[in-house]
């Protein structure tokens, strides 16, 4: 996930051209998407191939915000935190988290 430095909103990334950018659809910001900053990974969705972004152990991580809890693995009080609808959209959203010092993730159901 990225967010817009002009307005904040989520980015989305588009192909134009043949090239992969940051676009955001709410004050027309665009960058291009650099390949080493992303790892882009397939899904099936209703029989059709979609691209997604995942982000992988020694991704950069900078841009999410971080939150005071306590990494189960090391103990750590701090890490990186993001949300998404992983179950159907009556169910709360999940909430994940990546440890700043050993990049463990686990998450947290609503």
């Amino acid at each position: 996930m990225k967010f817009c430095p002009k307005c904040g909103s989520l980015l989305r990334i588009e192909e134009i051209k043949g090239k992969k950018y940051f676009v955001c659809h709410n004050c027309g910001y665009k960058e291009e998407a650099k390949r080493e900053k992303m790892i882009v990974g397939e899904r099936m969705i209703k029989d059709e191939n979609k691209k997604i972004i995942v982000f992988g152990k020694g991704e950069e991580l900078s841009q999410f915000p971080v939150t005071k809890i306590t990494c189960p693995k090391c103990g750590n009080d701090e890490a990186y935190w993001w949300v998404q609808q992983t179950r159907s959209s009556d169910e709360p959203p999940t909430t994940f988290y990546r440890c700043k010092k050993c990049g463990y993730t686990w998450r947290s159901y609503g």
